[in-house]
């Protein structure tokens, strides 16, 4: 490797160090407030020591040290409910009702609550749920087989009476939610053809629908569901609904009666706790059982210590990217964009920023997607070809620097620190990479008009089917009327999307999918940075947890309790 590389890759790590010593500096300081809150219950002596052994903000070591040695003190030793499972989440779901509730806490605790059509597998295909099995007769005719003798939690049978009216309420406005838009443009009429078959009519091929019958998406509500079932959610899922309360929790309990595997929980209390930090001392003192893909990197470093605690790490779905505006004069030249991303060295981001806890990502789709196309162009770090690529185009070095860019974030702490490597690594290339930090909704707000040059965000959830490429690639879905954020055309791309998505064959989808991901790949209207991992940090007196990619609560299904190990 050149000696210039060599130099460049050693400051940039350790800028990478300095971040992160910074992050885990205030971590402890943030343990620390948390401490003195604690002070009413501790020796004075103890809090004097422990604070003479807060360590300077230049050794991550001592910190982290620091923040092991800081835990327990806190640590106040609540009895865990033998019969109760206590989850960790960050916010309130906005609304139990599967017709309406977009946020990931609504979904994922619908999930628990209802059934849907069709479940996802291990590969993101759809598969039999309330279903049992389902025939195409035609592009435009779905013909769906319902389970027999399903029953929803307040003893009235499921029939396909119950799944018209779920897709009516949405069609026919006796609901309002933005998910209509999703069926609205292409189901034409549904038919309930007898007790156990329901028939969807469509106005035209609409191939993306079995995905959007399945897990998350719309679970199935009796018949007559009103608003009220906003207050009083009644599914047919393996939970039932208990309570919930804003800002506070929600409780499910197992459902006896349920047709399928019943759930070995009796009972679950999603626990509300905004602060990271504060989520953390819960669960090291017992008062909370599992934590999902809520932690900071640097804290589950510090947890995995812990003899009671145990962390479940697997591949995820989420996807960091960052994005261009292709209307600006100097990105509209895929030599640039092309040089950026071979500018970008991911390796020493994931292992000092990340902690190990996140995968490169070279693709839209996740590596588990049937649609997957592994053999697309990479762009591997490579400064001296981000050098060639930016003299092509024109822009030669002039005191070191050939042109500004800014790129906007939120003050969303993983962002901002990626950010700031990021911009060492374009300089070491001879951009300047100018930063604009925002609060979120003022940042979101600049990213849909278009005022931006570069962002950075996350798919989550929205890349597991390939119809993102519609929603996110597509020219007629420029922002605000899609995810077309980077205003990208290319003729043959659209072609490509409208016929895969009219396409029931999935051979011949995954054939036009494989090709549109290697148009993408060329034109670069994204750089794709990684794929979170799925962080799941747990007592020892839970069992049989499973990962599930998508980050969905599914390991609850199967997860049980055991006697505690205190």
């Amino acid at each position: 490797m050149p000696r210039r590389a060599v130099l460049s890759n050693r400051r940039m790590l350790t800028l990478a160090k300095k971040l992160l010593t910074a992050k885990i500096a205030k971590l402890s300081q943030r343990v620390t407030k948390a401490l003195h809150f604690a002070a009413f219950a501790l020796p004075w002596r103890t809090l004097q020591v422990s604070k003479r052994t807060l360590p300077p903000p230049n050794r991550t070591a001592a910190a982290l040290a620091c923040a092991v040695l800081l835990f327990p003190l806190l640590s106040c030793g609540t009895k865990a409910d033998p019969q109760t499972l206590v989850m960790i989440i960050e916010s309130s779901p906005t609304n139990l009702d599967p017709r309406v509730g977009l946020d990931a806490f609504s979904e994922r605790i619908d999930e628990l609550i209802f059934d849907d059509l069709l479940e996802r597998d291990e590969h993101l295909n759809v598969k039999p749920a309330l279903a049992e099995r389902w025939e195409i007769r035609d592009p435009l005719t779905y013909i769906f087989h319902l389970h027999h003798g399903v029953k929803f939690h307040d003893g009235r049978p499921l029939t396909s009476r119950d799944v018209k009216w779920t897709f009516d309420s949405l069609l026919q406005e006796k609901i309002r939610s933005t998910k209509a838009a999703v069926y609205k443009p292409h189901v034409d009429h549904i038919e309930a053809a007898d007790e156990d078959t329901v028939i969807f009519h469509l106005k035209d091929p609409f191939s993306p629908l079995l995905w959007n019958l399945s897990d998350g998406a719309i679970g199935i509500v009796p018949y007559g569901s009103g608003d009220e079932i906003t207050r009083n959610p009644i599914g047919s899922g393996p939970f039932r609904f208990v309570s919930a309360e804003q800002d506070k929790d929600v409780i499910i309990e197992r459902n006896d009666n349920y047709w399928g595997e019943k759930a070995r929980l009796a009972r679950v209390r999603f626990l509300v706790v905004p602060d990271t930090t504060t989520r953390a001392l819960e669960l090291r003192k017992g008062s909370a059982d599992i934590v999902n893909n809520a932690l900071t990197s640097d804290i589950v470093l510090t947890l995995r210590s812990n003899p009671r605690l145990e962390v479940l790490q697997g591949h995820g779905t989420v996807l960091n990217y960052l994005a261009f505006n292709l209307r600006d004069p100097i990105l509209k030249d895929v030599r640039v964009r092309q040089a950026i991303a071979c500018a970008i060295n991911r390796e020493p981001i994931i292992e000092y920023l990340w902690r190990q806890l996140a995968e490169p990502a070279y693709n839209v789709l996740p590596p588990q997607s049937w649609a997957y196309n592994g053999e697309i162009p990479r762009y591997d770090y490579s400064p001296e070809r981000a050098r060639q690529l930016l003299d092509a185009a024109g822009y030669r070095a002039v005191n070191g620097i050939r042109f500004h860019l800014t790129m906007k974030t939120s003050t969303e702490e993983s962002t901002r620190l990626f950010v700031a490597v990021l911009q060492q690594q374009l300089r070491d290339v001879g951009i300047a990479l100018d930063i604009r930090t925002f609060e979120f909704a003022t940042f979101f707000s600049d990213v849909i008009r278009g005022a931006y040059q570069l962002y950075s965000l996350r798919w989550i959830g929205g890349n597991e089917d390939p119809d993102i490429f519609e929603y996110a690639f597509h020219s007629s879905k420029f922002s605000p009327h899609g995810a077309n954020r980077s205003y990208y055309s290319n003729p043959r791309v659209d072609a490509l999307i409208d016929q895969a998505r009219s396409e029931i064959d999935q051979t011949r989808r995954k054939r036009l999918y494989f090709e549109i991901q290697q148009i993408l790949a060329q034109d670069l209207p994204y750089v794709n940075l990684w794929y979170l991992d799925n962080v799941l940090v747990h007592s020892k007196r839970v069992r049989n947890l499973t990962l599930n990619p998508s980050g969905s609560y599914d390991f609850l299904k199967t997860a049980e309790l055991v006697p505690s190990t205190r």
